[in-house]
């Protein structure tokens, strides 16, 4: 098998790293959820080696996962664990809390009972004081933020499986309900958004 590809992932790996340096900087323990091609989790560990990332997606996905941590040799990234947002997450027994949760082009993917379910798993899986970042398109108002994406989300929900662009006040509804406050909304490259929340209770 070669190792999947996403050039959306080159493109934004940057972008991200500059936020997550500093919204991570006092975590140690990251849990990814939705870890797709696997390319986020081998450039960010690289680059914050005090982190232990924990990957996690399907099943399907993991061999293509696993081949772009072996690629880049960062010991401090975990080879992925399932996690189906349909059943309660399995976490490896004996591991340390989770400090901090990230993922990327995930909430507009997967059905809205799926979304609601993400938000009920960081309720019961993270620390006080955690900071989860939620990096994708997002619209204001009920307003898409570009032309691009309402195309984009046009596309989406011709897939027929419930995907769709999220307006940011259901999502930060669905946030507060989970104990979660919104700290930053940044602004990213091709009409993204990068969005940080920290578990107050």
């Amino acid at each position: 098998m070669n190792k999947p590809y996403s050039q959306a992932c080159e493109n934004n790996k940057r972008p991200i790293l500059n936020k997550l340096t500093n919204v991570f900087s006092n975590s140690q323990h990251v849990l990814e959820i939705g870890s797709g091609t696997g390319q986020h989790a081998a450039f960010f560990g690289h680059h914050l080696p005090h982190l232990t990332w924990q990957t996690s997606d399907l099943s399907i996905n993991h061999e293509g996962i696993t081949l772009w941590l072996k690629e880049a040799n960062t010991h401090n990234v975990k080879k992925p664990i399932v996690i189906d947002l349909q059943h309660p997450w399995l976490m490896p027994q004996n591991d340390k809390p989770v400090d901090g949760l990230y993922t990327a082009n995930t909430l507009h993917i997967i059905s809205w009972p799926l979304v609601t379910k993400f938000f009920e798993g960081i309720s019961n899986h993270l620390m006080i004081g955690a900071p989860v970042c939620i990096y994708g398109p997002f619209n204001y108002q009920g307003k898409y933020t570009s032309e691009s994406n309402a195309q984009f989300d046009r596309m989406l929900q011709q897939r027929g499986v419930g995907s769709g662009i999220r307006d940011i006040e259901a999502i930060t509804l669905l946030a507060n309900e989970a104990g979660l406050d919104l700290m930053n909304d940044h602004d990213m490259p091709a009409n993204n958004r990068l969005l940080v929340f920290t578990k107050k209770r």
